[in-house]
């Protein structure tokens, strides 16, 4: 559900708990984000206030933010006018997604001083405003200057020395509402309302959220289909959409005012908690407030939005760091592609160049026959390379016969020059271009933010990617909402080694993540007599089957074949692991090779990741 009005007001009522904590630190870690330290009867927090449009919040946190080494001007404002001070109060305007903050304490010569902090969590509107005791704005994370030609007359100055305003709400305030009656009476005239100005046709599921979150403060559309999908599962209600009359839809409407109802009255106590609702797939997808009769800890609500959102926030940084880097580098793999082509169709016109040398010698050897200042379209000969055969050659009627044939004879030898160093090229692009899609194949499974850091670590200092893009000054790459620090995606170039490990029976099976991972893990901490194996003709990871630390038979042979020695199932089974980690991993009936790691080899100069391998096996999966 959104961090709307009901949310804010259960989170700002655990928070008066640490009425009376003293602000010790300010700092700010992004443009979004202000995070207040509290020290409160012995114990340190950290108050989260993350202004974030499709984010925005206010909640005690756990999760480590970096400190800037150079703080913003709102952040050195805060400074100098919190720290120090006590919390005095914390506290919503009812249903609002507004929280105020107060702060009392003494300046150095002991005058009482008094602040006060406004949160604003209305999305792309979100700020947050400091206050003197005049409630004067002293600063403001954003400055907001109202557009006199601007048709919206509810946009307030937010700036300096001007006098703040609370935002002026058209919603019908809850807490007002005395009983169904009253609420119903709302909720029949708001209908009517709609349908007048929208000519909508009424399907309660669809119009009803939208419709309680349009009248009243505080309700967001999410939390109504929370409630909805709550009784429907309960069977307490079955909305069946008879016809378009609100009033046939009274029963469940009280029914979901009730419940709307229960959890306002809970606000402020031990009853009230989240739960987390999943998708199809099991995976969270958002979280919902229920009633609960269990005493839970005294800040619970606070850690488990703070809980929530930093793993929403880190699965987003995580897809915003793949796709930024997916799409630098299929961008460099589309100008590969584009340079095979050009190189295929140099190697096309090579294959004409032994005609050229024919025109050429054809020509010269039939000179006699013409006069050689003469100037032609062409000139009929016998081409005895091709038993006598008559050849019609194209001439250049701007030169004479002479300088034809020595046009010719320049034509072939710039073909065959260009022959051999085309042909290098093409080996060298073809290299690349295989380089290149492995590093594709490592992005598409990356699984984690850490390996995406590893991966840019890896392709940072590769000239591939230095020379057809400045990717470590890439802004998509930066993003300043990150958990991870700057320094591990561009100063930590020593990849962690942390294979993937699988057990088959008392086998170890090791898997590499990336390339860089996938050289170490078989050209250095594999032994010799362990077993690689790699999907044929697919980009894939390295797997290594372990194998003198499982065998323990004394009648092992160190001459005896290894790949004889190792039980079918157990290479069957990791020749699946392999295709599992690799491109083919869809793919029925897929070649993999093993053989022992003795038997692969790094050639000099080659690409993270690439070896040949010799005395291999093939097994299908």
């Amino acid at each position: 559900m959104a961090f709307d009005g009901i949310v804010t007001k259960a989170i700002c009522s655990e928070l008066s708990n640490l009425v009376g904590a003293r602000i010790d630190k300010i700092f700010q870690p992004n443009k979004n984000n202000v995070v207040i330290g509290m020290y409160n009867q012995g114990k340190n927090y950290a108050l989260n206030i993350c202004t974030e449009s499709s984010n925005c919040r206010i909640h005690l946190t756990t999760h480590p933010n970096p400190n800037p080494q150079v703080a913003p001007n709102f952040c050195m404002v805060l400074r100098k006018n919190l720290l120090g001070l006590h919390l005095k109060n914390i506290f919503t305007l009812d249903l609002e997604r507004l929280v105020v903050i107060d702060f009392e304490g003494f300046d150095e010569v002991d005058d009482l001083l008094n602040k006060r902090l406004i949160i604003e969590l209305m999305g792309k509107h979100s700020n947050i405003i400091l206050l003197d005791e005049q409630n004067i704005i002293v600063d403001s994370l954003r400055h907001i200057k109202q557009d006199i030609e601007h048709e919206n007359v509810k946009c307030r100055d937010i700036l300096p020395h001007v006098r703040y305003n609370f935002p002026i709400s058209e919603k019908y305030n809850f807490f007002e509402v005395n009983d169904f009656n009253s609420f119903y009476d709302i909720i029949k005239n708001s209908y009517s309302s709609n349908i007048l100005d929208n000519n909508c046709t009424f399907n309660f599921e669809d119009v009803f959220p939208s419709l309680i979150s349009n009248t009243f403060n505080g309700f967001s559309k999410s939390f109504v289909n929370n409630i909805i999908n709550k009784l429907k599962t309960q069977n307490k209600l079955s909305i069946v959409n008879p016809s378009n009359n609100i009033k046939d839809y009274e029963h469940i409407i009280f029914l979901v005012f009730s419940e709307f109802k229960k959890i306002i009255d809970n606000i402020g106590s031990n009853n009230l908690s989240f739960v987390i609702i999943k998708n199809a797939d099991g995976n969270p997808k958002d979280y919902a407030l229920c009633i609960t009769d269990n005493v839970e800890p005294q800040f619970s609500l606070n850690f488990f939005i703070d809980d929530f959102y930093f793993n929403k926030e880190s699965s987003e940084n995580f897809k915003n760091y793949r796709n930024s880097l997916l799409k630098l580098i299929l961008n460099i793999l589309n100008k590969y592609n584009k340079r095979l082509l050009h190189i295929n169709q140099k190697l096309k016109d090579c294959d004409n160049m032994e005609t050229f040398r024919v025109y050429g010698e054809l020509i010269t050897a039939n000179l006699y026959k013409f006069d050689a200042n003469s100037k032609l379209d062409f000139i009929s000969v016998e081409n005895y390379y091709d038993e006598q055969k008559l050849v019609k050659i194209p001439l250049d009627k701007r030169f004479s016969i002479n300088q034809n044939a020595k046009r010719y004879f320049k034509k072939y030898n710039k073909l065959k020059n260009a022959l051999d160093i085309v042909g290098i090229q093409k080996v060298e692009t073809e290299q690349d271009l295989d380089y290149i899609q492995s590093v594709v194949y490592e992005l598409e499974n990356a699984t984690s933010i850490e390996d995406i850091a590893d991966i840019y670590s890896e392709i940072s200092e590769n000239v591939i990617f230095k020379t057809n893009s400045n990717i470590n000054n890439d802004k998509s790459l930066k993003n300043k909402n990150s958990k991870i620090k700057k320094s591990k995606l561009t100063k930590n170039k020593k990849v962690t080694f942390n294979p993937i490990k699988y057990t088959i029976d008392n086998y170890t099976v090791l898997v590499g993540r990336n390339n860089v991972e996938n050289d170490y893990l078989t050209l250095k901490y594999a032994n010799k007599s362990d077993i690689w194996f790699h999907v044929k003709d697919f980009h894939g990871s390295h797997t290594i089957l372990k194998f003198l630390n499982s065998y323990n038979s004394s009648s092992y042979d160190k001459n005896s074949n290894l790949l004889d020695i190792i039980p079918q199932d157990i290479i069957l089974k990791t020749a699946k692991i392999a295709t599992e980690h690799s491109k083919a991993k869809n793919s029925s009936n897929v070649p993999v090779d093993f053989c022992e790691v003795r038997y692969v080899k790094k050639p000099s100069g080659s690409k993270p990741g690439m070896v040949i391998y010799t005395n291999y096996r093939t097994v299908y999966v």
